[in-house]
């Protein structure tokens, strides 16, 4: 593993623990040529993903895009994040255990959506919009139509 700092290509693992839900290892590092600090994280990947745009592009799953989508969405929202790395978790083993080498942006796109709408709504509401590309008011309360409160009435005053 290259240090982050001098670019050293030595370093030594001090510390290794599975994070708590057990799909990822946090390995504490210590750099020979610098004497540098930095964690890394180890995770299984089952097999390679692609991801098919709707523009026709063809380009690697990327986890890393996908939780910074995620944390977008549950920005400054009373959201816990270890939550949060266990639904993007659950997402990525999904679609590596779907057989499948090739998912649509839109598959990736529901996922996401069917997590956050479990976890909080306006995260929900704030991830289809710039999934769903809204342009007018209308397209939120179509969206806000779907959501219920948990007393059974719907968020929207009528």
């Amino acid at each position: 593993m290259r240090c982050p700092f001098c670019g050293g290509e030595e370093t030594q693992v001090k510390d290794s623990r599975p994070t708590e839900d057990n799909t990822t290892i946090r390995r504490r590092r210590i750099c020979s040529t610098c004497g540098g600090r930095f964690t890394t994280f180890e995770r299984v990947q089952l097999r390679e993903l692609m991801v098919l745009k709707r523009s026709g592009r063809r380009v690697p799953f990327d986890r890393e895009k996908l939780m910074r989508s995620v944390q977008i969405a549950v920005r400054k929202r009373p959201v816990d994040p270890d939550l949060i790395e266990r639904m993007v978790s659950g997402i990525v083993r999904q679609l590596e255990s779907s057989g499948e080498s090739e998912v649509t942006a839109e598959t990736v796109g529901n996922h996401v959506m069917e997590g956050l709408k479990g976890i909080d709504d306006v995260a929900y509401v704030r991830f289809a919009s710039v999934y769903k590309n809204f342009r007018e008011a209308k397209d939120f309360e179509a969206l806000l139509d779907e959501l219920n409160v948990p007393d059974g009435h719907p968020l929207k005053d009528d």
